[in-house]
This record gives structure tokens, C-alpha cells and sequence, in this order.
């Protein structure tokens, strides 16, 4: 299979620069140093720096600054790198139909963030080194990051499993949903602040229902709550009632499970109720307007919302079902093009971009969290504020989260597809719940084939 060839390959390239970086120093990070910083020890003077290019994915031109004077920094450090930093185009999956394009063509950047979703996409097609002996070789301890996606990344294809030999990549930040709260519409409507619930372990699916209803009933055009129609919203309340996208083992769909359907049941009925921008508007515009009372989206829409001052704002927990926590732990990782031509040099980027120093500056921006563990790294975090009550995504991150994951035995954007068109239909009023049950893991099944 090609899947085997490329991988033989990629392990005879990098068992061929273990040497190298023996005898260069490059990147020696021991477990137990200071992982705010990149633990890259200085290259011989005489030693020539190594040209790299790498790419994000940018929300905004303020993040893409921020990264390219990441990259101009890393340079004047004088550590054998000099980087060109490119900002990737910032909306969904033409980042990484791009990103493949460019790797059949042999111009895509060494290093470049993708995703977590997409890793095993990636992985699987020969698309990105797999850096396992070159990280061993320089003291790597992934012990450093969360393991819902530490896990993801040391996957052997032909297992589906984690396995030792196996290292895809280094996360780059994470994030979790939390809900936005307009805090003048919740005072107006007279019900209790959803945060006072949370704190209080009554902030419920029953609770979030009241709140919605009388929220809307204010009247003027203003909704409860809104809710994109990408998978991770729906998604998280199949979570929550204990329901999940996959078996356990992840080889087939695990949607039509009586916990499953509880899920998308209550979230169909939330909408039904009238409660909710329509499904599949996007609800962000609405909020900053001032006629959402509470908005469900991840870390990263904090730059914008940011940007509010009409209203007061702050976030809470999302609302609890009958399985505590099961929040989104969303990621993204940097990666090492498979054909890059000094892998020792672009694993010495990858430790340089995901240091607690380098993080924070990303972080500091609103739109991410670590992906380092450590309390200096939550710590900092809770202080880039507002919101106030950042300990909401913390929380989130660390009760019970599932991972946002790539479908190793079986093909993700397949499965998101067929999915996501069952769901909006079912949303729409074209199905019913029951003709949705029925055909939900039929729709999917070829995602695993």
C-alpha cells in the first residue's frame, strides 16, 4: 500500500538526520527544563542558517502579524534558522485543499498548521513526516500536552491506534466551547445569570431552555441563543447526552444510539420552539448587533467580540446534559512537510512555535489557549482577559473533554459531509427524527470503507 511505502520512507529519512542532530545540537529540549523556552541549543558559529517557510491559518490580520514577527524573532535568534512566515487563507477546508495541491506540486512550506481533524487525512496520503525519532532525538516529552491530542498524533495508519514509533506533529494551541452571554438581555428577561447556575451545578439543559425561552420572549427580533451548523455545535449535544459521533474503537458511526438521537433531539427542539437564529445562519453578527442573548463558539471568537461596547458580555460553561462535561477539545498542530528537505531543521521550528513563550504571544490575542498542561501556562492564560470569567474554557478543557479527532480508519471529511447534509436536513424539516435515525449511519457508512 502506499500508505506502508511512504511511511518506510519517511522513517529511513528521518533515521537519516538522527545523526545530524547528534553532532549539530539542534534542539535539545531535556524533560524537566523551563518549557517556556525552545530548548534549541546554539548552532557552531560557523553552521549556515537553513531557509524554512511555514504557514498558518490567520483569523485576522492582527493574528498574522503577530506570527510574522513570531517568525522574524525566531530568526534574529541566530539558532540556524531563517524563516519566511506565510498567512494561509483564514476560512475552512480551501486551507487544506490548498495545502495538498501545493504538496503534490513540491511548493508547499516545510512546516505549516493544520487542523486536527485533518491529521489523519494527511498522514495516511504520505502528506507529513512522521517526526518520531527526530523529536526522540532531541529530548521531546509529549507528556508537555494535553493527551486528547498528544494521543491523535502518535497513531500508527495501519492500526488506528496509538502506538509507540508514531509522532505527527506537536499541537499548537486548543480551545473549547463556551457560551457568550449578552448580560443586559439576561438581566432584562429576569432570569438568573447563567454563570451563578454554573457555579452552582444547576446550569442544565432545563435551565438553558428557560433562559432561551425568555430571552426570545422579549420580543424586538432578539433570540436566546444561536449555534453554527458546522458539527462540533449539534455534535456537542449528542456529547452531552452521553451519545458520541463513533463506536469506541472509531471504525464505524455510533449516531443512532438512543443517546445519540436524546441529542439531536433536544437541539432540534430548541429550534422548533423558535428559541435560535435559524440553523445554519451564522449567529455571530446577531450577538454583535445585541439581539443574541447567548452564543455558542470557541476561544477564537474572543478577538471579536472584543470589539463589543454596547452591551456587557462575558462567557459561561455550555449547559449540562446528562454526561458531565463532553465539551470540544478543539486543536490544531504544527506539521513537517513529508518531502521538507532538512527535517532536523524544521523540527527545531516546531519546538520553537510550541514553547509556553511562543504560545503566549499567540494567546494573548484572544482567539487561542496553550497546548502546554503546566499551571504557568493556565495561569497567564486566565489573565488575558476580557472575558472576566475565563476559568469557563478551562473548564472546559479539563472536565471530560472529547477530543476533535481525525478518523484514522476511515475518512473525516466523508463522514463530516454526509453528516452535516443528514443533520441540516433533519434541521430544515426535509426528514424527520425518525427517518433521520433510520438512515443516519446508513448516509455515513462508505466514510469507512
Amino acid at each position: 500500500m502506499r500508505e506502508d511505502q511512504d511511511l518506510r520512507i519517511r522513517h529511513g529519512v528521518v533515521a537519516g538526520v538522527v545523526l545530524a542532530l547528534a553532532l549539530t545540537g539542534c534542539s535539545s529540549t531535556e524533560e524537566g527544563t523551563d518549557e517556556g523556552t525552545s530548548g534549541a541549543s546554539e548552532p557552531a558559529a560557523s553552521a549556515a542558517a537553513v531557509d524554512l517557510r511555514w504557514r498558518t491559518r490567520p483569523d485576522n490580520q492582527a493574528e498574522a502579524d503577530v506570527y510574522k514577527s513570531i517568525s522574524d524573532e525566531i530568526t534574529a535568534k541566530n539558532i540556524g534558522l531563517n524563516l519566511t512566515y506565510e498567512a494561509g487563507n483564514s476560512e475552512g477546508s480551501p486551507y487544506q485543499d490548498k495545502l495538498k495541491t501545493e504538496l503534490s506540486a513540491g511548493t508547499a512550506p516545510d512546516v505549516f498548521w493544520i487542523p486536527g481533524t485533518d491529521v489523519a487525512d494527511f498522514a495516511k496520503a504520505g502528506l507529513i513526516l512522521n517526526a518520531s525519532e527526530v523529536a526522540s532525538a532531541a529530548g521531546f516529552n509529549a507528556a508537555d500536552f494535553y493527551p486528547g491530542p498528544m494521543d491523535q498524533l502518535q497513531v500508527d495508519p495501519a492500526t488506528g491506534q496509538k502506538a509507540d514509533g508514531f509522532l505527527w506533529g506537536v499541537p499548537r494551541d486548543v480551545s473549547t466551547f463556551a457560551l457568550y452571554l449578552n448580560l443586559d438581555l439576561i438581566d432584562q428577561a429576569g432570569v438568573d445569570d447563567p454563570r451563578e447556575l454554573a457555579a452552582n451545578g444547576e446550569w442544565d439543559w432545563a435551565a438553558f431552555e428557560e433562559t432561551a425561552k425568555a430571552i426570545t420572549d422579549l420580543g424586538g427580533g432578539v433570540k436566546g441563543f444561536g449555534a453554527g451548523g458546522w458539527w462540533a455545535n449539534w455534535g456537542y449535544f449528542v456529547n452531552s447526552a452521553g451519545g458520541s459521533f463513533f463506536n469506541e474503537d472509531r471504525t464505524a458511526c455510533n449516531l443512532d444510539s438512543d443517546e445519540s438521537i436524546a441529542g439531536i433531539s433536544y437541539f432540534q427542539n430548541m429550534y422548533e420552539q423558535g428559541y435560535g437564529v435559524a440553523f445554519g445562519e451564522d449567529p455571530e453578527p446577531v450577538y454583535k448587533s445585541g439581539k443574541l442573548g447567548m452564543f455558542i463558539n470557541g476561544r477564537w471568537a474572543t478577538p471579536g467580540t472584543r470589539e463589543i461596547t454596547d452591551f456587557n458580555w462575558d462567557v459561561a460553561p455550555l449547559p449540562t446534559g446528562d454526561a458531565p462535561g463532553k465539551n470540544w477539545l478543539f486543536w490544531g498542530a504544527y506539521v513537517i512537510n513529508a518531502d521538507t528537505a532538512d527535517p532536523a531543521a524544521a523540527w527545531k521550528l516546531v519546538q520553537e512555535l510550541t514553547s509556553l513563550e511562543v504560545q503566549n504571544k499567540v494567546a494573548e490575542l484572544g482567539a487561542n489557549i496553550p497546548s502546554r498542561t503546566s499551571a504557568d501556562a493556565i495561569t497567564q492564560f486566565l489573565t488575558y482577559t476580557p472575558p472576566e470569567n475565563n476559568q469557563a474554557f478551562v473548564d472546559g478543557i479539563q472536565n471530560d473533554p472529547v477530543a476533535e479527532g481525525p478518523l484514522w480508519n476511515g475518512n473525516w471529511p466523508a463522514f463530516d459531509k454526509a453528516a452535516g447534509d443528514e443533520v441540516t436536513a433533519l434541521m430544515n424539516g426535509s426528514i424527520s427524527l425518525d427517518e433521520y435515525e433510520s438512515t443516519i449511519c446508513e448516509v455515513t457508512a462508505p466514510a469507512f470503507e
